[in-house]
Formats: C-alpha cells, structure tokens, sequence
C-alpha cells in the first residue's frame, strides 16, 4: 500500500529473498524507462523501498508519480511478498 504525504508517495515491500527483490526491481527499471519516470528506491536483501515525487514539478507529488506507483502495483502482483 502506497502511503502519500506532500513531498512523496512511499511503498515498502519484502520479498522471501534478495533474488526475487531483484528480478521484481528490474521489471520496474523497465517500466520506469517506458514511463520515463525513474524512482528513488533502496534494496537492502529482500525488503526494497520507494519514495516517489517529480523533481521538476518543485519535488511534490503529480501525475507521473501516481503513474509509475500503478505501474510498480502492477509488477508487484506477479511476485509474492511477504509480510
């Protein structure tokens, strides 16, 4: 579930292990390119986070960032997460 507040969307998500975190980032590195919109995240292991904003929109939330949070919820349903 996303969690938005003025300057970003934010989503955490664990997976059973670090390659499943990996393989899930890169099907979002792709969909990112094709929305042209590249997220901040962190991976440490299995747990991978996002926080999203535009940075030429004053670093708030818009349009793209809601986009390319349907677009990583998507990608999510193919793996499965834990917790």
């Amino acid at each position: 579930m996303w969690t938005e507040t003025d300057q970003s969307l934010r989503r955490r998500l664990k997976f059973a292990n670090f390659k499943t975190a990996f393989a899930f980032l890169t099907e979002v590195a792709a969909e990112a390119e094709r929305l042209d919109h590249h997220p901040w995240f962190s991976n440490e292991y299995n747990v991978v986070e996002f926080r999203l904003r535009t940075h030429d929109a004053g670093n708030t939330v818009t349009k793209r960032d809601h986009q390319l949070a349907d677009a990583i919820d998507a990608v999510a349903t193919r793996y499965e997460t834990v917790e």
